[in-house]
């Protein structure tokens, strides 16, 4: 039999690992009707996002297929956390190649499904298609914003501080050990890194925990440099940013990754945002209660772009800022 042959039809696929991730939420109707009845009483918005991972272009083609249902899933979470939103529900629209089989399906729904019970989100609806071409998933996730406008890009003001969460560049070392391209790690390392390449960390607690405090955020999946810059940008300012203060993981700090690489890699899907310094110790303490790191790595001022220092001040050389949307 070949691989082929031994994959169902849509509506077979669509009720066997589909409609499972769907029953806590009876407007998805068993996901059989054309459409999902979702109901909001409570006043309160909410916030849409939609992104796709293609194969080839934002997946490898020997990525695990769990893995990869749960970064399509993941960076459309990231995009809710960095408006302020808390996840709730979303669609799936996935094409499968020819010679992909019902396992690689089932695998992608339980990858799915491990994610909807850890973020508390549930599958609503979407569509299935097969045919030639790579692999492709398109995610729309929907999130409540539980109080105060929605976090945006354009809010900072000059004097704010900048900050990041987590650590920034695994995503792109994590790309390089898929390649076999990354040297001077060691086994828990190399682990380290592709799982952060392969499962981001959406920041869904400390997203929603900022409104009020942050005045600007985003979320950082073209590369730090990049990423800043639309913020800057969106904001009418300049960014500025110590290169020596933006947090490196273990695996970056023994890896051969130029540190004018690491902030120009994309995948971290970490968040950047701005407050002012007089709510330092609000930052802190909100992201104490929500469990997540953050380190503040730079100011705004009057100007445009984005400037990279070194420890005494200098602009640092750096020569791409990041992933280019075609």
């Amino acid at each position: 039999m070949t691989a082929r042959s031994a994959r169902s039809g849509e509506f077979d696929l669509i009720a066997r690992y589909f409609a499972p991730l769907a029953t806590s939420r009876s407007g998805a109707f068993g996901l059989t009707d054309d459409a999902a009845l979702f109901g909001v009483s409570d006043g309160a918005d909410r916030i849409v996002t939609t992104d796709a991972l293609v194969e080839g272009t934002h997946f490898r083609p020997d990525d695990p297929p769990d893995r990869v249902a749960q970064k399509a899933l993941r960076v459309n979470l990231s995009d809710l956390a960095a408006m302020g939103a808390t996840p709730e529900v979303y669609t799936l629209a996935l094409r499968i190649p020819e010679d992909r089989n019902d396992e690689w399906v089932a695998a992608m729904a339980r990858g799915l499904a491990a994610d909807q019970a850890r973020y508390g989100v549930t599958l609503i609806g979407g569509d299935t298609v097969g045919g030639a071409g790579p692999a492709m998933l398109a995610v729309t996730a929907i999130g409540r914003l539980a109080h105060g406008p929605p976090l945006r890009r354009g809010g900072a003001a000059a004097g704010d501080d900048v900050w990041v969460t987590g650590t920034i560049g695994d995503g792109g070392l994590g790309l390089q050990v898929c390649r076999g391209e990354a040297t001077g790690l060691d086994a828990v390392q190399r682990r380290f890194a592709v799982d952060r390449y392969r499962l981001p960390e959406p920041r869904v607690e400390l997203g929603p925990a900022l409104v009020g405090t942050a005045t600007a955020c985003l979320d950082v999946s073209d590369g730090l440099v990049a990423d800043l810059g639309h913020l800057a940008r969106a904001s009418g300012l300049a960014a500025e940013i110590l290169l020596a203060d933006v947090p490196r993981s273990d695996a970056a700090e023994a890896s051969s990754f130029p540190e004018t690489e690491r902030i120009v890699a994309g995948d971290d899907y970490e968040l950047a945002f701005t407050a002012p310094p007089d709510r330092r110790d609000a930052v802190r303490e909100t992201a104490r209660k929500t469990e997540t790191p953050v380190t503040r790595i730079g100011r705004m001022r009057p100007g445009s772009g984005i400037q990279v220092l070194d420890r005494d001040g200098a602009p640092v050389p750096v020569g791409r800022t990041g992933w280019r949307h075609r």
